[in-house]
């Protein structure tokens, strides 16, 4: 059973707001977020989304069925997405979550012999326990790059990357994708997130890709989006075997914020994570979810990007967490966005976009320059984003840590930047 948490007393106002945005979390974006609109409350997300990823289902094996291969393996992969969503609200590894769980991976069995290229499941030894990951190899399996990919709390290791759209392979790269522990197929395993833990279970996940001859030993990359980004910060400080890491919508800060001062969700979803008998152990365990004394042990080329104002990490922290890092550095700050942030500074830049993708693109165009040995232009610098600029490989994007810094010079003039300058 989930444990009580002081937080359940907000689930009437939870539930409340998910009934008027669809949203679990992330309530800043303007746009309705995707769950049905037959969901009233936060206890119902599991059956609505279920029965949708259930019928897709259907579809798909109808579709493969007529020999419609390419429509089968897009409506495998929704389903598997769409069910691995409906049991991430379950808490509890009871007949309903394993239900769920267990029809999202029997959807992606069906994505992975209907991939255009080898996509396997494998099982990495990690002491007396395993990571589970979907390793994505180049249609010609060449030796190549390989990006270890850390999904966010929210995901599990089937919902990225789509196999018909797979940014590492686009950019020659190998990629696997992997159930850290407390997620997906690692805690139905029963295996539990505890504050270090996930920078052992990389270290095996290298351990493993060294032995793979498709895989140079010499360009294995980390990225970590959301909360992974979390995970991947503090793997990159453990493992020393990396060529470089890239931590997108950097999650880094303290955990005050994610807990307390964002949704409800994520408090109640890190109880299930970790397995906690009680809210003063989760808090014990939480308490120990640092990244200030790890940045400095970062030693290869490391990526952040951030929104200007992501409630779950405040801008001035995450540059001070930066400027503790030594290595190759970056940090990308996108103006006026909240977490999901995205080059656009909306969700449907694309038809693909409502997951912002462009942010996984742009972080793997900057992974694939690191594995080619390319320099960072300006290391140590922060690249400000603006709202309607042009990303962050063009010229004319700014160097600046506030916006007052990224204005153009015409409007820099004036008492107000004198005393600026003098506090």
């Amino acid at each position: 059973m989930a444990i009580r948490l002081n937080r359940d007393s907000q689930q009437w106002v939870f539930d409340r707001t998910i009934q008027e945005t669809g949203k679990v979390f992330h309530f800043q974006g303007q746009n309705r977020g995707f769950l049905p609109r037959s969901v009233h409350q936060h206890s119902m997300i599991s059956k609505h989304l279920g029965k949708v990823g259930l019928r897709l289902r259907q579809m798909a094996a109808e579709e493969e069925a007529a020999g419609h291969d390419v429509t089968a393996l897009e409506l495998y992969y929704d389903a598997s997405t769409v069910l691995a969503q409906a049991q991430h609200t379950v808490f509890e590894n009871n007949a309903e979550k394993l239900f769920l769980h267990g029809n999202s991976i029997e959807c992606y069995d069906r994505v992975r012999d209907l991939a255009p290229y080898r996509l396997e499941r494998v099982e990495i030894p990690w002491g007396d326990r395993s990571v589970y990951g979907n390793l994505h190899l180049l249609p010609d399996g060449r030796r190549a790059p390989c990006v270890i990919f850390i999904p966010g709390c929210d995901m599990t290791k089937e919902m990225y990357p789509h196999p018909l759209f797979n940014d590492a392979a686009q950019r020659g790269m190998h990629m696997i994708s992997i159930d850290g522990p407390g997620q997906g197929e690692n805690n139905i395993a029963g295996t539990k997130l505890r504050s270090d833990s996930y920078e052992h279970a990389v270290s095996a996940v290298v351990d493993y890709l060294l032995e793979r001859e498709e895989v140079d030993s010499e360009a294995i990359l980390l990225f970590g989006m959301s909360f992974g980004s979390f995970w991947s910060f503090r793997a990159a400080a453990h493992e020393k075997r990396l060529c470089a890491s890239a931590h997108g919508w950097a999650s880094i800060c303290d955990k005050h914020y994610l807990m307390n001062v964002e949704s409800p969700r994520y408090k109640q979803l890190f109880a299930y994570l970790t397995g906690a008998r009680d809210e003063t152990e989760l808090d014990s365990i939480i308490a120990e979810m640092t990244t200030v004394e790890q940045a400095p042990s970062i030693s290869a080329p490391a990526l952040l990007t951030v929104g200007e104002y992501d409630p779950r990490s405040p801008l001035q922290e995450v540059e001070a967490i930066y400027d503790k890092m030594t290595c190759e550095k970056e940090l990308w700050v996108f103006e006026d966005q909240h977490h999901m942030c995205t080059l656009s500074g909306h969700t449907q830049m694309s038809d693909r976009g409502a997951w912002n993708l462009d942010a996984y693109w742009v972080g793997m165009d900057w992974l694939a320059d690191r594995a080619a040995r390319k320099p960072i232009t300006a290391p140590g610098e922060v690249k400000y984003l603006t709202t309607n600029g042009l990303g962050p490989s063009s010229e004319t994007t700014p160097y600046a840590r506030t916006w007052i810094d990224a204005l153009p010079g015409d409007q820099l003039n004036g008492s107000g930047v004198q005393a600026t300058e003098a506090l």
